[in-house]
């Protein structure tokens, strides 16, 4: 009789690409992927704790099967990720939702599977959240979902302690993989079909850090040199340890996308003193001239946030003359979300919540214009575009340039996986809309 496993996945491509190694497990114990919740023997919750709206959302959805749990006794629900790694959050889940089978953490995930094993053998909840960060699995084997995406792991964890995250208290100390396994496991997705790769970690920049092995550059320059046609991604990167040498060995390989996401969170010295960035806006800016010199048409992107505690008029305005000046292909734009546990959640002068909207809604205008102005500027072009899948709405088949944007056309045969030509008719914001060529 067949299994079946739902998975529910929250925040950034980091837990994507973490669904695909729970998946992997799940499929090494027979089950299969399901997109009916109801028809799963398993359902399991990879949560995100970094924006407050994310874990409201995953504990609405945990309350939503109580009905269906009671309904299918022999149902497992399992939660985890960075949600359950918080301080007390396993004890208050257990409690709030005592029907919730398997609570695990970051730090344990590769062994979901002991713990299914376990749940099956005793009527008790399994509820392990390990405090030890410094252990790497390298034998994890995703069961990988977005062809021809595929997403590499280069470091776990984060030293930065930037002030409004809780990111280095639920995914530990930074720490690196070795680099010879990255490069087989690339050269291994490569020979498989994969056509983009994507490096991730939460400072890709400081890979290798303290260690003997390669840099971060130099083990970009590797990949890059193994046979094939297909691209490399990576993030994010911070500021502080963006380099020269980066930007040259991006400029000087073909294959990585002339696309860098270098988030700089505030345009204000003040702002970013507080939240424990370790650079100026002097700082940032030279790294983007670095960018612009050696990759003159770069398709920087980043993140931003308004409404950090103390933030005064002057500092928001500092960070919409940065905006302007730096000209981002796109941003990610946020409101702080006050997070227990960190350091800026203890700060006065929280800002009113309607003076954050206003603030807000100013940016998105600003971030928009400079969009639309790139994005019309594709018009009448030839770019070409890697095939991603099929829009659900549309029915047109999408995929994006080597900068990110993210393209509309239409194709008499499959075309998933493939690189085409492809000429932009319209531009509508960040998404453009063209037409197969045979070019």
């Amino acid at each position: 009789m067949k299994k079946y496993y739902h998975i529910i996945t929250y925040g950034c491509q980091m837990n994507v690409h973490e669904s695909e190694k729970i998946a992997g497990i799940l499929c090494g114990l027979g089950y299969e992927n399901t997109e009916e919740i109801n028809s799963a023997d398993i359902v399991v919750f990879n949560t995100c704790c970094i924006r407050e709206n994310a874990e409201n959302h995953a504990f609405g959805n945990i309350g939503m099967l109580k009905k269906l749990k009671a309904a299918k006794r022999d149902m497992i629900i399992a939660v985890g990720g960075c949600l359950t790694q918080q301080m007390g959050k396993a004890e208050n889940l257990h409690s709030k939702f005592p029907y919730v089978d398997i609570i695990f953490g970051t730090h344990n995930l590769n062994k979901l599977g002991e713990m299914i094993l376990q749940k099956k053998s005793r009527k008790k909840a399994v509820i392990e959240i390990e405090d030890s960060e410094g252990i790497i699995c390298e034998e994890d084997k995703p069961f990988r979902t977005s062809y021809p995406n595929a997403w590499i792991n280069i470091t776990y964890g984060c030293n930065n302690f930037c002030s409004y995250c809780i990111v280095p208290y639920v995914r530990g100390r930074e720490r690196s993989r070795k680099s010879e396994n990255i490069i087989e496991e690339a050269r291994s997705l490569i020979a498989g079909g994969y056509k983009e790769i994507t490096l991730l970690g939460q400072n890709v920049n400081s890979f290798a850090n303290g260690t003997e092995d390669i840099s971060f550059p130099e083990l970009l320059n590797k990949i890059a040199s193994i046979d094939g046609k297909f691209r490399i991604r990576f993030m994010t990167s911070h500021p502080k340890d963006f380099s020269e040498e980066l930007a040259q060995v991006i400029a000087g390989n073909s294959k990585i996308c002339k696309a860098v996401h270098l988030p700089v969170q505030s345009g204000s010295n003040a702002v970013l003193r507080a939240m424990n960035r370790k650079y100026t806006r002097e700082d940032y800016l030279k790294k983007i001239e670095i960018l612009k010199k050696y990759i003159p048409d770069c398709a920087i992107t980043t993140d931003l946030i308004v409404g950090f505690p103390g933030e005064t008029e002057e500092d928001f305005n500092d960070t919409l003359t940065l905006v302007e000046k730096v000209g981002y292909a796109s941003a990610f734009t946020f409101v702080y979300s006050r997070r227990e546990g960190t350091v800026a959640a203890k700060m006065p002068e929280q800002i009113p919540e309607e003076i954050s909207k206003r603030r807000i809604m100013k940016l998105i205008e600003l971030v928009n214009l400079q969009t639309r102005v790139m994005s019309s500027k594709y018009v009448g072009k030839m770019v070409e575009v890697l095939c991603e899948g099929v829009d659900e709405k549309t029915q047109k088949y999408l995929g994006r340039d080597e900068y990110g944007r993210m393209v509309y056309f239409d194709s008499p045969t499959p075309v998933i996986g493939e690189f085409l030509t492809v000429r932009i008719d319209k531009a509508n914001g960040i998404s453009l809309f063209g037409e197969v060529t045979g070019d």
